[in-house]
């Protein structure tokens, strides 16, 4: 028996319905970043979303600082830091899954996997005290060390799914022409990669530009301290009323280099998936 299809206006009323809850998710998502870029722009902003009598950029002005842009510049030393050490350390580790895994692959992807879930909140009361016996407690080298850590087992098990898309058979010609594995990895591998090692990039300097608690914890001085900690400053919590307007001008500032990473991301993933033409080559 066949099953009568649905005429014009019931497809039209359903595209309706959909494009509302789109519409309706969207000014969810828009709102507060409405509420954040106009009291930006204003002298005495406030909880409600309005826009500004007399706009100006003095809480810009304000926020760029000395000590504001010293944070902003440790961010980057933190968060670069542990994206190229990540990736430095999770090729070489994601290849022997990917290639010779076969036997105890399963098993290490499943441990990589549950190291993924494990909260840092909860480790970071042993590890706060490995620091302090080291003598390693507000060093942003061993600061960088840890996150690499916390960020090492999803990134692993990231490049490991991309390199499973590399045909081996690029490899073996090159092992032919007397390559060794590190070599075809660096010169093979890799190059076919860029998608995927911009993605983990990508996320592990996403997460570790957002985190808080990590450099809060084990960063004391506050010269050393991230935008992230040092953000915490315009939310009054010293015993004064919160200055919405600077609070809002820091985030933009601080979101930029995240939104223009990602952007540059975008543009390298649109461009970067030469494999297949490899493979026909």
């Amino acid at each position: 028996m066949a099953v009568a299809s649905p005429t014009a206006p019931n497809r039209r009323s359903a595209a309706v319905a959909a494009y509302v809850v789109l519409v309706i998710v969207g000014l969810a998502f828009i709102a507060p970043f409405a509420w954040l870029f106009l009291a930006s722009f204003s002298q005495d902003a406030q909880l409600d979303t309005a826009v500004p009598d007399h706009p100006t950029l003095r809480n810009f002005a304000d926020v760029l600082t000395g000590d504001n842009l010293h944070a902003l510049a440790n961010s980057l030393v933190l968060s670069m830091g542990s994206a190229l050490l990540t990736l430095l350390l999770g090729a070489p580790a994601a290849y022997p899954l990917s290639r010779y895994g076969r036997r105890f692959g399963r098993p290490v992807i499943l441990g990589l996997l549950f190291a993924t879930g494990l909260p840092v909140t909860a480790i970071m009361v042993p590890v706060y005290g490995l620091f302090v016996q080291l003598n390693l407690l507000d060093s942003i080298p061993a600061t960088v060390l840890f996150l690499t850590a916390t960020g090492l087992p999803m990134a692993i098990w990231m490049l490991k799914n991309f390199m499973d898309e590399v045909p081996i058979s690029l490899e073996e010609a090159a092992w032919v022409d007397g390559a060794s594995g590190l070599r075809a990895l660096v010169r093979i591998v890799l190059p076919l990669m860029v998608p995927g090692t911009t993605v983990v990039f990508t996320f592990t300097f996403a997460l570790t530009w957002g985190n808080f608690f990590v450099p809060f914890i084990l960063l004391i001085d506050p010269a050393k301290q991230p935008a992230s900690v040092a953000i915490f400053q315009y939310f009054g919590i010293q015993g004064g009323n919160t200055s919405y307007g600077l609070l809002a001008a820091f985030s933009i500032l601080y979101s930029l280099p995240v939104v223009l990473l990602y952007a540059v991301a975008q543009r390298t993933l649109g461009n970067a998936f030469a494999l297949q033409g490899a493979v026909k080559g």
